[in-house]
């Protein structure tokens, strides 16, 4: 049955383009994101009583939230910032349906982005940062890296469910389409499976086109209490975190997405074979495989034959990540992540444009963070 608690609806959806953009910074693509978010759900400042941001590569600040809600103008009763990796985005949409539903605030600014390519240190130094989610003393010492990472976990996956690289390769070419449709994607230039398996080599068996580029952009929602024009319900949210380090995940088959996925679906009270749109965090390319299986959207091993056949593509029955996802939309921190919730939500509020996809009311997100580590699932249902 589902939960018989009040209800929290995204209202209002902004962003700004994802890529290179010289001359930003996180301050000022988090506010260029939230201004679009708040036109979007037809509210001024004064409306926002609660802001929740994750945090920035760009700006490592101690106090992020009520250092963005000074420089945006803005004087919450609740402000937080929250810090799960890959996950934070989706973490911060489950905090702000708490405190909507709990009566904490009424209007929640949910905002996140910087400039993690374009800032100083650029790449090199957010791949830097980001390989300290590694073991201090077992991992990171070893000069790993968040590919590599993934890598060792890509490798373990494939000889346990016969996952080849061109299957892998299979979602670089999807999202690449799909980006191709939207205006503001970091990457659309079209590639093909050899163009993937082509492109140099990373991290065995990972190479360039299964990993998603560092881009500069920002995301941000409103989440209320009140159903508007194109509003959408966050039906049911679910978390799960088994490990830390990828040295102590001893168990290929769950690596804790279906179980964070089986909360939400039992509060929403929506089975998976209701849903008909999804938004998957994609890192890399294993990441998709490896959370569509364990979700259980797919068999073990079979994500890429599905998506062969037809199911994950845009005209298919559950289109995957129909932006671009994380391999081409681009990954700006936790901006990346939410930009998974911003296009299911557009979808099922009818505000996708050239882009809207028919017929899509319920939706289901799943992001993680860390090596697989952190795991967070929504379900979105149209109204």
């Amino acid at each position: 049955m589902a939960d018989a608690r009040p209800a929290a609806f995204i209202q209002g959806i902004g962003n700004t383009r994802f890529g290179r953009l010289e001359g930003t910074d996180t301050l000022s693509l988090m506010s260029e994101a939230a201004e679009a978010a708040m036109r979007d759900a037809g509210v001024a400042r004064p409306a926002i009583d609660a802001v929740l941001t994750g945090y920035s590569t760009a700006l490592p600040h101690l106090m992020l939230a009520t250092l963005f809600a000074e420089h945006f103008g803005v004087k919450p009763h609740y402000c937080h910032g929250v810090q799960v990796g890959g996950a934070t985005g989706a973490a911060l949409v489950m905090l702000a349906r708490i405190l909507v539903e709990s009566g904490t605030a009424e209007r929640v600014l949910v905002v996140a982005g910087e400039n993690r390519l374009t800032a100083p240190g650029g790449r090199d130094g957010a791949i830097s940062t980001l390989a300290q989610v590694g073991h201090a003393l077992h991992e990171v010492p070893f000069g790993a890296t968040i590919p590599a990472y993934y890598a060792l976990l890509a490798s373990q996956y494939m000889a346990a469910y016969g996952v080849s690289e061109e299957d892998l390769a299979e979602f670089a070419v999807l999202m690449r389409n799909n980006a191709a449709t939207h205006p503001d994607a970091h990457l659309t230039k079209p590639v093909t499976v050899a163009d993937v398996l082509a492109s140099r080599a990373i991290a065995t068996p990972l190479k360039l086109l299964d990993c998603c580029p560092i881009s500069d952009g920002a995301v941000a929602l409103i989440i209320g209490k009140v159903a508007g024009e194109g509003a959408v319900r966050i039906a049911g949210t679910g978390q799960a975190h088994q490990h830390q380090h990828i040295s102590a995940a001893t168990d290929v088959s769950d690596y804790g997405a279906r179980h964070a996925a089986q909360r939400a679906f039992a509060q929403a009270g929506i089975r998976p074979d209701q849903v008909d749109i999804l938004g998957i965090y994609d890192s890399f390319t294993i990441t998709l495989c490896v959370l569509l299986e364990e979700i259980g959207f797919s068999g073990r091993g079979k994500a890429a034959a599905d998506l062969r056949a037809g199911l994950y593509g845009r005209e298919g029955s559950l289109p995957l990540n129909p932006h671009g996802g994380l391999l081409s939309f681009g990954h700006s921190g936790v901006a990346g992540g939410l930009a998974h919730i911003a296009e299911i939500a557009r979808q099922l509020g009818g505000k996708a444009g050239d882009r809207q996809l028919a017929g899509k009311s319920r939706g289901f997100v799943h992001a993680d963070g860390g090596v697989l580590s952190s795991h967070v699932s929504l379900l979105l249902q149209g109204e």
